[in-house]
């Protein structure tokens, strides 16, 4: 069985699993770059066709693009998202040259003469510049150096305003889970309205949705890596790890009906969700690709949904529309962020 595709963009599809690529930038453990770019081959010819990386993510880039010289015929099938993350000390200063530079940049690591997709993400929602800095990138768009433009981390509000100003978006990531609802307050809507679709990440919480979680006592700082610490926020503004194990359960009890992991249940309700055109997945090896399988072929039923229901009904958060609380330098989920991220990378 194949991956399944969806179509962001007429004669542009994205496989609907897609391969995310944050592990493979540090702060997950030391990367084997020859066995990574085996893996990304055996990652397209099994159907996931569609990787997400980003201009700040360290030598992601590059590793794609020596997946493309080594594969070319499997390149040749390859989708690649990329992002545009102006660093938040530059948004005062972010002028053509400068944007001009981190494309031209991203086209070089990766070996090819058009982005399939660049995702813009704009620090400071207080600072001036936004629109006018994706009208740049629009310009090089019309250039040919971009073939399509989305963001990544938008509120409701701006991703509005971004619309309104013209500016021809197909998709916006953000992250979206059983544990995270944020994009079912407003940004939901308006994407059915405006016909964007969601790329979403954290499905699995960076693996704490997993059967490794299950019965297990909440742990404590410091915590296996960066993934860890960012969802161990989420699942205490979700309702706290009581719920989550709650959770847990539920997701175990459906899988164990349908013959599959938790985290595949957990996945499959997200693609399953209105609006939600992909998955990204951040799968660390090829021992993760029998799951890509399960997650296509499942179908979750009324009796499914029945277990999860008042469960969810009783999460408590995260607060506000999307990424408003990661933007809060001094907030528990911001200031873990890293807001600097192209210094020295140019």
């Amino acid at each position: 069985m194949s991956i399944s595709t969806t179509e962001l963009a007429p004669s542009y599809r994205a496989s609907r699993l897609i391969k995310g690529c944050w592990q493979l930038a540090g702060g997950h453990g030391e990367v084997d770059q020859v066995q990574a770019v085996l893996d990304m081959a055996a990652f397209v010819e099994a159907g996931l066709t569609t990787f997400d990386c980003a201009d700040h993510y360290i030598n992601v880039e590059a590793l794609i693009g020596r997946f493309r010289s080594e594969h070319p015929a499997l390149a040749a099938r390859l989708q690649v998202h990329t992002k545009c993350v102006p660093d938040y000390d530059r948004l005062t200063s972010c002028d053509r040259t400068y944007l001009t530079g981190i494309i031209d940049r991203s086209l070089e690591r990766l070996g090819v003469e058009q982005l399939d997709l660049v995702q813009f993400h704009w620090w400071n929602l207080a600072q001036p510049g936004c629109i006018e800095a994706l009208g740049i990138l629009s310009d090089l768009k019309r250039e040919g150096k971009i073939a399509h433009l989305g963001l990544t981390n938008f509120n409701t509000k701006l991703t509005r305003e971004i619309l309104d100003a013209g500016i021809p978006l197909i998709s916006t990531q953000v992250q979206y889970s059983l544990l995270d609802s944020r994009p079912e307050k407003e940004l939901i809507a308006l994407c059915q309205e405006r016909g964007l679709q969601l790329l979403c990440y954290g499905t699995l919480a960076g693996g704490l949705l997993s059967e490794s979680w299950l019965g297990q006592a909440e742990p404590t700082e410091p915590l296996a890596n960066r993934s860890h610490t960012k969802y161990k926020l989420i699942i205490e503004d979700f309702g706290g790890w009581d719920l989550f194990q709650e959770l847990l359960n539920a997701l175990q009890a459906i899988g164990t009906r349908h013959g599959v992991g938790l985290g595949d249940v957990a996945t499959r309700w997200v693609i399953d969700q209105d609006q939600v055109g992909c998955a990204i997945m951040g799968f660390t090896s090829t021992r993760h690709l029998p799951a890509t399988q399960r997650i296509e072929a499942l179908r979750l039923d009324a009796q499914d949904n029945a277990l999860l229901t008042p469960i969810l009904a009783r999460r408590t958060g995260p607060a506000g529309d999307c990424y408003d609380i990661e933007r809060d330098k001094e907030g528990r989920h911001g200031r873990i962020m890293r807001y600097n991220q192209n210094v020295g990378r140019h």
